[in-house]
């Protein structure tokens, strides 16, 4: 293992939830205004994920008083106090661009993954 490798592993975080593409989430991000530190949460759907290691950052998307809002997050940030799904969306694509061109409640909508029960068993 080099130098950078090392390096590298020390920015990691150590307990990162497990989401993916599609899911609404919550991000709780640290906000520091002068000497104060609060924090505050961005609500929206992952439309996409890129890069590996330090590099991985993921892009939320919401509707805030009837514009779209894109925001992208740094994956191993430590301003990123924590992430909380609420949904988990079964999509298809690794990438949900065409969301940015809908209206209304279809654009903040994804199809809801299928939950496995265990009666089923």
């Amino acid at each position: 293992m080099n130098v950078l490798d090392k390096i590298e592993a020390e920015q990691l975080k150590k307990e990162v939830t497990p989401f993916a593409v599609g899911d609404t989430i919550k991000v709780h991000t640290r906000v520091i205004e002068g000497d104060k530190e609060r924090i505050q949460i961005y609500a929206g759907i992952v439309i996409g994920r890129k890069g590996t290691g330090v590099n991985a950052n993921f892009t939320v998307r919401r509707v805030s008083y009837g514009e779209g809002v894109e925001r992208v997050f740094p994956l191993h940030s430590p301003r990123i106090a924590k992430i909380e799904v609420e949904k988990r969306g079964a999509v298809r694509r690794a990438k949900l661009n065409y969301l940015r061109s809908r209206k209304g409640k279809s654009a903040t909508t994804v199809k809801e993954k299928a939950r496995a029960t265990a009666a089923a068993a």
